[in-house]
């Protein structure tokens, strides 16, 4: 028998929900207010109503060429997404479904990985970059970014990898399906609600991914993250600006979040619930 809630307890708990959104959004909502600002008014203080001035948004998409650090920014974050994705899925299914006594140290081998700070191996990795030629190319920050989030991505599709039934594939190698088929037209399919989450997760770690952007690149392949940077300078930390260019690079992750969140949702909890 299901557990009755009461009014009461529903408009608490809703009231809740509602007060803890409002806190996690501030600081977007602030940094949206302060983006309306003359650069006057946004060092003068915290202050909610605005002079509702357009000003530093034609700033930034005139002085600051704002197109070119967006397309950097869609270009790696959905090329390194793919990328992963592309190693992600067979890495996943061998340990899902073929599993040795190594896997599960593989596995926390890979996440042990995402322990290590960055700065820690930012030596090699630019020296790596530049005996290479790929500093300051989309090539080499798209292959940087797959690398970081790559373990993440296998660890996801491995959890959901595990929640289909064997026996599905097992049916499917009977009736002749040959292992790139049993993985592109069975598998694949099966899980596209985990697939579609940790592809949208991944684009917005890679799109939000700071160090290695602003430490790689300088001018060419030069994302969001190193274009938002810029605007502190040995003039001064211009806010308003700032926030217009934050406030236009968080725009299209938010819109993307938005309109994908029940699949989103869906995506996280594939599995939770038998």
């Amino acid at each position: 028998m299901a557990r009755t809630v009461s009014t009461q307890r529903k408009i608490a708990f809703t009231l809740v929900a509602w007060i803890l959104a409002m806190v996690i959004f501030f600081p977007i909502l602030y940094t949206i207010i302060t983006s309306l600002k003359t650069e006057t008014e946004a060092i003068q203080g915290f202050r909610l109503i605005p002079s509702f001035t357009l000003e530093n948004y034609v700033t930034v998409q005139t002085q600051r060429d704002y197109f070119k650090p967006f397309m950097n920014s869609v270009i790696i974050s959905v090329g390194s997404t793919i990328l992963a994705l592309i190693i992600a899925i067979p890495s996943a299914w061998a340990m899902a479904f073929s599993p040795t006594k190594r896997t599960k140290d593989i596995l926390m081998w890979m996440l042990s990985t995402k322990m290590m700070p960055a700065v820690a191996v930012l030596v090699p990795i630019y020296l790596i970059f530049r005996d290479t030629g790929l500093l300051d190319t989309r090539i080499g920050l798209t292959i940087m970014l797959m690398l970081i989030n790559l373990p993440i991505v296998i660890w996801m599709l491995y959890t959901y990898f595990r929640e289909i039934p064997g026996e599905i594939l097992e049916a499917a190698r009977m009736d002749g399906a040959s292992l790139w088929g049993e993985i592109v037209y069975v598998l694949t399919p099966m899980a596209i609600p985990g697939i579609a989450s940790t592809m949208l997760l991944n684009i917005i770690l890679a799109w939000n991914e700071a160090f290695w952007t602003i430490r790689l690149t300088t001018t060419n392949a030069a994302p969001l993250t190193a274009f938002i940077a810029s605007f502190s300078s040995p003039q001064g930390l211009f806010w308003a600006k700032l926030s217009a260019a934050s406030t236009l690079a968080i725009a299209p992750i938010v819109i993307l979040g938005w309109f994908s969140q029940k699949q989103l949702v869906r995506g996280l909890t594939f599995g939770a619930v038998k």
